[in-house]
């Protein structure tokens, strides 16, 4: 990055399911304990970005104005998650999210007679016939923004939730914060906001978590994939997504990672 321009827009990207809660509490903190602008970027509606103060921006889609990114004096930390993860804990949420943040689950649908994504969702007959239904709906549309991503943009900070989520004395997340180039004082800040917001951090004992999170967070380990996707779930999703899954670094055969799965199903 030594080519840009000091940064004074910071964005932050993430997808569903990919650790947006604990990067929006993160990066909200620290926007208001910097007495810094904040906003959320919506793709339908543009607001003039300030000609000089510093400003955080988020998209928890990823779904920036193109000319946004391609500003010199803004820095993108963009967060991905293992898409079989991300499958197994859409369905899990979805089945009980409620309205606050997750309009899409409650609104009633001509295609499936009236019913809602959450009311259809738990009324198919098991966990097989609803991770079908997750991955042909929402989980499509999260995989595709991943995978319209631009991830060789120099202006990028590309970072893994299963490297967050590991990140247990935050050296990964520092280096994030020096790469989006805020001064030593604001990572040491940012550093210290990241743990206190962390399932192994500050938010370890599950009585410390506010009601939010608690019913957004299952566990948060990474893998699951291997341990709970069902063999027919995780053949399917081979043969539609493997190549995705080879495309974003999360396998190297579209296939072969089916022999990872320790799953009875």
């Amino acid at each position: 990055m030594s080519d840009l321009i000091a940064p004074r827009i910071f964005c932050v990207g993430t997808h569903h399911k990919t650790g947006t809660l604990w990067m929006r509490a993160v990066f909200r903190r620290l926007a208001t304990r910097l007495g810094v602008e904040k906003r959320v970027v919506f793709p339908s509606t543009r607001k003039r970005i300030p000609p000089r103060e510093r400003i955080f921006l988020f998209s928890w889609s990823s779904t920036f104005p193109d000319d946004l990114l391609a500003r010199p004096d803004a820095r993108i930390l963009h967060v991905i998650r293992d898409p079989r993860d991300v499958l197994l804990s859409g369905m899990r949420y979805h089945r009980h999210a409620p309205v606050k943040g997750e309009q899409f689950l409650h609104v009633p649908r001509d295609d499936l007679a009236g019913r809602t994504y959450q009311e259809h969702l738990n009324a198919l007959p098991d966990d097989l016939a609803r991770l079908r239904f997750e991955m042909d709906e929402k989980h499509a549309l999260t995989l595709s923004e991943m995978l319209a991503w631009d991830y060789t943009a120099p202006n990028r900070v590309e970072t893994r939730y299963e490297d967050l989520i590991a990140d247990v004395d935050c050296t990964l997340f520092r280096d994030r914060l020096r790469n989006l180039g805020l001064t030593e004082p604001e990572v040491a800040m940012g550093v210290e906001i990241f743990w206190k917001n962390a399932l192994f951090g500050g938010l370890a004992r599950p009585e410390d978590r506010i009601e939010r999170v608690a019913k957004h967070v299952a566990s948060g380990r990474a893998g699951q994939w291997r341990t709970r996707l069902p063999r027919p779930i995780a053949e399917a999703y081979a043969e539609r997504y493997g190549e995705a899954l080879v495309t974003l670094g999360y396998a190297e055969h579209p296939t072969r990672w089916l022999s990872d799965l320790r799953a009875e199903a």
